[in-house]
């Protein structure tokens, strides 16, 4: 006889299993919707693999599983996805999640289901897959991926194989009904396991002793196979994985770890038979059977039920009478949970739906305080210390809790059953583990970023030794060579030729001196040279009006030394003579901006053709440098290989593009772009010339005017940003008016000079400012008025601003939006009928502007 071992703790609970095997197993017609959550199981949630309007079969594959540890979902039934959006899931928590909903189409039709009659001759891995890709996961229970549990570590034997037949919790008999109907594909399913998990030693079936009919049935399907049978004394949670290993091989499951660490698999009956479905006939989890019970229906059985059906529907068909209902429960009274609403799916691990009356489950009375009586310990079958966690819980110590071993609580509600104060002390537990779980999640998270940031800190000062350590190279080598050139120079002898920094700079200036230079481009090198200090000598006096104390005295040092260099340049384009350059045409070698302009007027002469053909030959020899640097990266293996192929592919894009408008341009080989270029470019620097000239010989009252101008041009920018600023209401509107503040105070300092300089010249105004010129006497009138009235009409719309309620300066808003949206339509339909290549730019200007004022009218509504 097999020996029976016990388990700690467990209650009795009242059974009632009765009412719901007064009848057979019944099905009940198709629901018009289904529902499919995302997440079915233990892991992570499945991705949809289905698009709204496509049409589906019973058994198709419409998500596919996220990882190892995930699922697939099926079909089951034809219709149409109708929609991918959150739903209620069937939860404790009441929330929502992803689902996938299908509008049955009422005929029922499935794909081919492809089986295998000698399923055993296949290899192990083509099964397991199989078992995989079907969507079997954990019936009994959390839903545990089968697949996975069939899959132990090589370095973990199994010895043992069990199948879980007890259901312990009451109202339950899903299970009952299953060993009764289907014994022969119970055993089946069974040896199917034990001929993947290696044909393990032991192979037990375990079922209480409350269900005589099943394991007769069970019995007599299990009598000339190697699969034994054991009945045992009932008592609640003997169906709890741990608790059942511990009751028929007397090991414990140590804390924290799986079955599988002591040689021990175990499925549940349910799982069992949908895994001999998928490999035998190809069928995937598309049904199960749950048991619908409670005073508050009229029908109380098991039924065979697609997923997906909608709970509603199922107690639609049943008589539900909910003037009876004292809640809707999910799952059983000890383990189960509440369902916030009817709409809810059944799931793969739906066992059974609970629709209690207010006299059959009443409602908890109230929590009163604990008594400490010890009696929720005496009923832990996991031999823990109820009362403690709960006080930890109150207190948050989550330390304590896990010195506690709150994490092997199997939620099995016995302690509640049987607390004489009526404490939810299971919900408590659930509690601090959540939030236990989320402290761990958060811990790792902000372990890796400090790795992260220790890793980073090591590469910058690895990168800073590196970098140290090539400057002292390099310092020492310049002092050995600078020896040797003493020890040299000391005894007669030349110094030897070596590649030296100081050699190739030598070479270098020799190369330089050796290219001949034109009077034309010495004379221009010496007016870019004044340009440039007379720049710099501008910069430096606006700086030393801005500056302020210890600041501007070391501006005005520095504006007494650009004065003598814009003096000295002067002087030398003045003393330049194009013979004497002719003479000596030879520039020095450390003008780069010489070879540059060189370089540019030379790319002006070019021709079209000639243009794409250099562009093309520098770009292949970018193309050549960087695939050798990918080579060398894909060598080494490098993190550096993805960017560097993507530099390839988009130095090939570029010049694919240039050679398709090479043979566009064809044998046409135009040089008439290059003057018109060239004069542009030439009239440019004339430009500058004749600016640089005219503020050389400017008196400091010019000089001055001229800044004045500048400022205004600055100011009247200020102005309409700001204006702009207010009009939408954006959150810049202070530091604009900052801005404007600033450069106004500016402007006023620079007229206060102006005065001081010629104190009966006429002050200029805003309008002068703005344009940088001196007007007429006649116009000067005219153009102050109008700048005068320009300026009162921003102070007055201003003020007119800040005196607004929120709701007159949204409608405000609302109405500068509209004329804009306005102008906005206008450009973009004038775009489209010229076929304008900016209409993307347009049509993108014309939604963003829309998008602003429906969010404006928005605010409006909500104010």
């Amino acid at each position: 006889m097999t020996r029976i071992w016990s388990i700690p703790g467990g209650v009795h609970p009242e059974e009632n299993k009765s009412q719901s095997l007064q009848l057979p197993l019944g099905e009940i017609p198709l629901p018009r919707e289904l529902v499919y959550p995302l997440s079915q199981h233990i892991g992570a949630p499945a991705n949809a693999v289905v698009t709204v309007g496509d049409k589906v079969l019973g058994g198709q594959k419409i998500a596919e599983a996220k990882g190892m540890i995930s699922a697939p979902i099926h079909a089951s039934t034809s219709g149409t996805v109708v929609a991918i959006e959150d739903r209620v899931l069937p939860h404790p928590s009441g929330m929502s999640g992803p689902c996938i909903v299908i509008e049955a189409d009422g005929e029922d039709h499935h794909v081919d289901y492809v089986g295998d009659e000698n399923y055993l001759q296949l290899d192990r891995e083509t099964l397991i897959e199989r078992i995989r890709d079907a969507g079997i996961t954990g019936m009994g229970g959390a839903g545990f991926p089968t697949a996975v549990k069939l899959n132990p570590r090589a370095d973990q034997p199994i010895d043992t194989l069990i199948i879980n037949g007890t259901e312990c919790e009451p109202y339950i008999t899903a299970d009952d009904i299953l060993m009764q109907t289907r014994a022969d594909e119970i055993i089946k399913g069974t040896e199917l396991l034990a001929h993947l998990l290696g044909n393990p030693d032991r192979v037990v079936i375990g079922i209480e002793d409350n269900k005589p009919a099943a394991i007769e049935a069970v019995g007599v399907a299990a009598k000339d196979s190697r699969v034994e049978v054991v009945s045992f004394p009932t008592k609640y949670p003997s169906g709890g994985e741990k608790q059942l290993i511990q009751i028929l091989t007397g090991k414990e499951v140590p804390s924290g770890a799986l079955p599988a660490s002591i040689g021990i698999v175990l499925q549940n009956v349910g799982t069992t038979v949908a895994a001999y479905e998928a490999v035998r006939y190809g069928k995937p989890l598309i049904e199960r059977i749950t048991t619908v019970v409670g005073e508050a229906l009229d029908t109380q059985r098991n039924i065979k039920v697609r997923l997906g059906t909608p709970i509603q529907h199922v107690l639609e068909h049943h008589g539900c009478h909910q003037n009876k209902v004292a809640r809707l429960i999910m799952g059983g009274p000890m383990m189960g949970f509440a369902l916030q609403e009817s709409l809810v799916p059944v799931v793969k691990a739906t066992n059974c739906v609970l629709v209690p009356s207010k006299q059959e489950l009443p409602p908890a009375p109230p929590a009163q305080a604990c008594i400490r009586c010890g009696m929720c310990a005496e009923a832990c079958p996991a031999s823990l210390l109820p009362q403690q966690m709960y006080w930890y819980t109150l207190a948050e110590d989550y330390d304590k809790l896990e010195a506690h071993n709150i994490s092997d609580c199997i939620e099995c509600g016995a302690c509640s059953f049987v607390c004489p104060s009526n404490i939810p002390l299971v919900q408590y537990y659930r509690s601090a583990k959540g939030t236990m779980r989320q402290m761990a999640i958060d811990k790792e998270k902000s372990d890796r970023s400090r790795q992260r940031f220790e890793f980073r800190q090591e590469r910058i000062a690895k990168a800073e030794a590196e970098k140290e350590a090539k400057r002292l190279a390099r310092k020492k080598a310049a002092e050995e060579a600078k020896k040797k050139q003493e020890a040299a120079k000391a005894s007669g002898e030349t110094a030897p030729a070596g590649n030296t920094k100081a050699d190739i700079v030598a070479a270098a200036m020799a190369r330089a001196q050796a290219k001949p230079v034109s009077p034309e481009e010495q004379k221009a090198k010496l007016e870019r040279a004044v340009i440039s200090a007379q720049g710099r000598l501008d910069k430096l006096q606006t700086r030393l009006e801005e500056a302020e104390g210890e600041m501007k005295d070391k501006l005005a040092a520095q504006i007494k030394q650009a004065e003598v260099k814009l003096t000295e340049a002067q002087k030398k384009l003045d003393d330049f003579k194009p013979d004497a350059a002719s003479n000596n045409s030879a520039p020095t070698a450390d003008d780069p901006v010489a070879a540059a302009i060189a370089r540019a007027q030379a790319k002006m002469t070019m021709a079209p053709d000639e243009k794409l053909r250099a562009n093309i030959e520098s770009l292949n020899k970018r193309l050549q440098k960087a695939e050798e640097k990918l080579s060398a990266a894909q060598a080494q293996g490098a993190d550096t290989v993805t960017a560097l192929q993507a530099g390839v592919d988009k130095l090939k894009e570029k010049i694919a593009t240039a050679e398709r408008e090479l043979a566009e341009l064809g044998p046409v080989a135009s040089a008439t772009a290059a003057p018109a270029e060239q004069d542009a470019a030439s009239a440019a620097i004339e430009r500058a010339k004749a600016k640089a000239a005219a503020q050389a010989n400017m008196s400091p009252e010019q000089k001055l005017r001229d800044q004045l101008g500048a400022m205004g041009a600055r100011i009247s920018k200020a102005q309409d940003k700001l204006q702009q600023a207010q009009a939408d209401g954006a959150d810049t509107v202070d530091a604009l008016q900052m801005g404007l503040d600033k450069l106004q105070a500016k402007q006023e300092k620079m007229r206060e000079e102006l005065r001081v300089l010629n104190p009966s010249a006429p002050e200029l105004n805003d309008a002068d400012n703005a344009t940088g010129s001196t007007p007429t006497s006649e116009e000067a009138p005219q153009i102050q008025d109008a700048a005068t009235a320009a300026i009162e009409k921003a102070k007055a719309k201003a003020a007119a601003q800040a005196s607004m309620s929120p709701e007159e300066k949204l409608r405000d808003q609302i109405e500068s939006l509209e004329k804009r949206l306005q102008k906005a339509q206008q450009r973009l339909a004038k775009a489209e009928a010229e076929d304008d290549d900016n209409i993307d730019a347009f049509r993108a200007g014309v939604e963003k502007t829309q998008a602003k004022l429906e969010q404006t009218r928005a605010q409006l509504e909500n104010s």
